[in-house]
């Protein structure tokens, strides 16, 4: 789950990590009123959406006065914007931030992530905040700087002097910079985050260390402890689809293509969509129905994969271990026949009671194509979903 970055802010404010100040708007003339009670001089407008890269997309403007600030709010709000990060149909532009100006001498970027290989966290630092860090991390790797932080002991003096040399930060700006690690470390921990990170970090004209921006990634599996944190979440700034398959314990994500696909099993929905692709078509979304599915979410699944108004053909592919083919099988048609499914359906099926199964699918009277090799069932899907017989 992903926070705003006034949301982001807030809690960073309570763990006394030091950010500029601002106030949410969600309409123009309460922008005017939020840069009015900041007081005179330079205001930020910020678009308010889950996706990185907002100032190249027009989402982060400065303000020299009330009439600019009202300009910039009524560009941006009722909007979507598209960056690098987005989809191309881009976020919706719900609230803006009005952010008091601020001094910049320096710009460093700051994060912490779990990094899986170690089990532990990992603090991630450059002196090129305020860039593409993924590009840095391609071109440059050199500078970025990578400390892991041992569960037992915490953050060390001896890793923010490390990281404070790296950056170029004096005496007087590493006493700054290790309260700002150890509150945000805490944070993490206490939030249950997949990712903290702050970019650009700033150094001020008078010396202080701010965080400019804000963004936060709470692990998704740990919201049931996370009441607080769970009533944060923007409906608004998520896939529909998305939405709707976590009500099914469904995995699903959206993608571009026009293929839709149906896997039991993560890896062999990778596997799927990257036979797709290499076969020359191109995944529509990410979906695997999981170990455990019944009818009914094999059922629901195909009514959401089929919601994607790109979809132009459907590949099955089942490998029945815990769950049986048979039921796949009467998921699928119960599906077929709800929905009304006018595109091509390719269904491979393998495994426990696969012939049942296979034998349900002909009985049918449905126009569902079955395979029993895999590439087969792919090339079947992208030819049928072109228009050829």
């Amino acid at each position: 789950m992903n926070l705003h970055e006034y949301q982001s802010k807030e809690i960073f404010a309570k763990y006394d990590i030091p950010v500029p100040k601002g106030i949410v708007a969600g309409s123009a003339d309460e922008a005017v009123s939020a840069a009015e009670k900041l007081g005179d001089g330079i205001c930020v407008v910020k678009a308010q959406v889950h996706a990185g890269g907002r100032g190249k997309a027009g989402g982060v403007k400065l303000a020299k006065n009330l009439n600019e600030v009202r300009q910039y709010s009524d560009d941006m709000l009722g909007k979507r914007l598209v960056t690098h990060q987005s989809s191309s149909e881009g976020l919706p532009i719900n609230q803006v931030y009005i952010e008091k100006g601020s001094d910049i001498d320096k710009e460093f970027y700051l994060s912490l992530v779990v990094d899986r290989a170690s089990e532990k966290i990992i603090v991630m630092a450059s002196a090129a905040g305020g860039m593409d860090i993924e590009e840095v991390a391609e071109k440059e790797p050199e500078k970025i700087c990578t400390v892991l932080i041992d569960p037992a002991v915490g953050v060390s003096g001896y890793q923010v002097r490390n990281i404070s040399y790296m950056l170029g930060i004096d005496n007087a700006g590493s006493k700054e910079l290790t309260n700002i690690l150890k509150n945000l470390h805490k944070l993490f921990v206490d939030i249950d985050a997949s990712l903290i990170e702050i970019n650009p970090l700033i150094v001020t004209k008078q010396g202080n260390l701010i965080a400019l921006d804000a963004k936060i990634n709470i692990e998704d599996n740990a919201l049931f402890r996370q009441k607080s944190i769970s009533e944060l979440r923007d409906l608004t700034q998520e896939d529909a689809n998305e939405i709707e398959a976590a009500k099914y314990d469904l995995n699903y994500v959206t993608l571009d293509g026009n293929i839709a696909c149906m896997v039991n099993g993560a890896g062999l929905a990778m596997a799927t969509m990257d036979l797709i692709q290499l076969k020359g078509g191109k995944p529509a979304n990410f979906l695997d129905v999981g170990g455990g599915a019944t009818a009914e979410r094999v059922a629901e699944a195909f009514k959401i994969i089929l919601s994607n108004e790109k979809v132009e053909a459907v590949l099955v592919n089942i490998f029945g271990g815990i769950v049986r083919c048979d039921l796949i099988a009467e998921g699928i048609i119960t599906a077929v026949e709800q929905v009304g499914v006018s595109i091509p359906v390719v269904v491979r099926l393998e495994g426990t009671n696969v012939d049942q199964g296979r034998q349900l699918l002909a009985n049918s009277g449905l126009s569902i194509v079955a395979a029993t090799d895999l590439t087969k069932a792919a090339e079947d899907a992208i030819r049928l979903a072109k228009g050829d017989k």
